[in-house]
């Protein structure tokens, strides 16, 4: 069995931010102990001041495939992963052909991932409106939890979910013991507001985000928190984007519902009042609202209202973002960013006094956790998979097409100078990624529940 050791001035362990060895034997970290206590027989790899964190674990992202490959597959997928720190992604159930609401598409998807990862993987199932007596069989079968749409995702192959159709489900869903992730925004809002801008310009942000408000995720939220305590499942809400809601999850957390919240990159980095007219590439939904609320989304992550940052790595062909035309309403909306979240979420993270140790937290451990592998994955301790980032945390950046790894190299952050280089990504004791290049065979499995707790 290969005998490693990693050494760096700041490893980023739970217990804090040290200098420290970790050591590994074959796959799997054995102990993390001093710098001079390296027992003999070890290789060595020393990579002095840069920080070494755990490998991160992305929760929501549309890798599309089967079926949308030419959006984006799992060899390019994994490939920007392996560059962005990423060891493990959780892929959503919509975007690919079919859709991952039965055993069979899961098992398409098993199909269509077998030897072409760089980093693990692992899958949620899907609840739409008829598939209520597949729910069940999903879980038998290893997805990590499921998710579901309150509003029209806008693609083929994947349905929305009436409350009626939601109750339907349920059950199910808190059998199975997994989380019911939710894409919370309410129909309702959205349609009136989009009734009142019906002559209105819509190559102008600002009637973009008047056509999602705030009202559509609030009355969501408060609709799924209803259901969490008459049901009694474990509730996640996705990428969110309203900070008004923040008062409505300490509120419930205060009488013990389960619930966990995660936002995402481009709500901590972009804001409404910068985002020029025509620029469809930040078009996303729940929407980039104002500066203030992006700051109170920081106030949320900062008091743990908010538990985690996933990437919602929503890509599609550079057509469809509508890039000539410059309209919001035509324009796919998804934000691809695997490949520079980590720097992009550090330079946000750094500049407002946060640590590696935040980080990590938000973008390793509570995603795993989330998913059922915290057993294995998102920490730096004795029994975890061998899953490393070597990050210089000082370094500055330009974000150009070459950086971006995934398969169609466009992205709002283009030219934007970032904080943080992550130089090498190692997966189970292997590198993935280093120095620009992707080392190695393709070596990612898939993670499949029951849960390890």
């Amino acid at each position: 069995m290969t005998l490693q050791a990693f050494l760096a001035s700041q490893v980023v362990t739970p217990e804090g931010i040290r200098p420290a060895a970790i050591l590994v034997e074959g796959e799997q970290i054995r102990a993390v102990v001093a710098p001079q206590q390296v027992p003999a027989g070890y290789e060595i790899h020393d990579f002095g001041e840069t920080a070494i964190l755990p490998g991160l674990v992305d929760s929501h992202l549309h890798i599309n495939d089967p079926g949308r490959a030419d959006w984006e597959g799992f060899e390019t997928a994994t490939r920007a992963a392996a560059a962005g720190g990423y060891t493990l992604l959780v892929d959503m159930p919509l975007n690919c052909l079919p859709a991952t609401t039965t055993v069979a598409a899961l098992q398409a998807k098993r199909a269509a991932a077998h030897g072409r990862c760089r980093v693990d993987w692992a899958a949620w199932g899907g609840v739409v409106h008829d598939n209520q007596d597949d729910i069940e069989a999903l879980a038998a079968h290893g997805v990590a939890g499921f998710k579901c749409f309150l509003v029209n995702p806008g693609i083929e192959g994947f349905t929305m979910v009436t409350e009626q159709q939601l109750r339907l489900a349920l059950r199910h869903v808190a059998n199975t013991g997994l989380p019911l992730l939710v894409h919370a925004e309410l129909p309702g809002p959205i349609d009136r507001a989009t009734k009142a801008l019906a002559n209105a310009d819509w190559h102008c942000y600002s009637t973009y985000l008047q056509s999602r408000p705030d009202e559509a995720e609030l009355s969501a939220i408060r609709l799924m928190l209803s259901l969490c305590r008459e049901y009694g499942f474990r509730l996640h809400i996705v990428h969110l984007s309203t900070s008004q809601a923040l008062a409505e999850f300490r509120a419930a957390r205060s009488e013990g519902l389960a619930v966990t919240v995660e936002t995402c990159p481009h709500y901590l980095h972009l804001c409404a009042e910068e985002i020029a007219n025509g620029a469809t590439l930040r078009k996303c939904a729940p929407p980039i609202r104002s500066r203030e609320n992006c700051e109170k989304l920081w106030q949320g992550l900062k008091d743990g209202t908010i538990d985690l940052v996933a990437t919602d790595h929503s890509p599609c062909p550079p057509e469809m973002k509508r890039l000539a035309e410059g309209n919001f309403q035509t324009a796919w909306g998804g934000i691809a960013s695997l490949s520079i979240a980590l720097p992009l979420m550090w330079t946000e993270a750094s500049r407002r006094g946060f640590t590696l140790l935040d980080l990590t937290r938000w973008m390793a451990a509570e995603p795993a956790r989330l998913a059922g592998f915290h057993a294995r994955k998102g920490r730096i301790a004795a029994g975890f998979d061998a899953d490393f980032v070597v990050f210089d945390s000082e370094h500055e950046f330009t974000v150009c097409e070459d950086r971006l790894h995934y398969r169609h190299p466009v992205s709002p952050y283009l030219g934007e100078t970032l904080r943080g280089v992550v130089q090498a990504t190692y997966l189970r004791g292997s590198p993935v990624f280093e120095d620009g290049k992707f080392p190695g065979q393709t070596r990612g499995r898939e993670y499949r529940q029951p849960r390890s707790e």
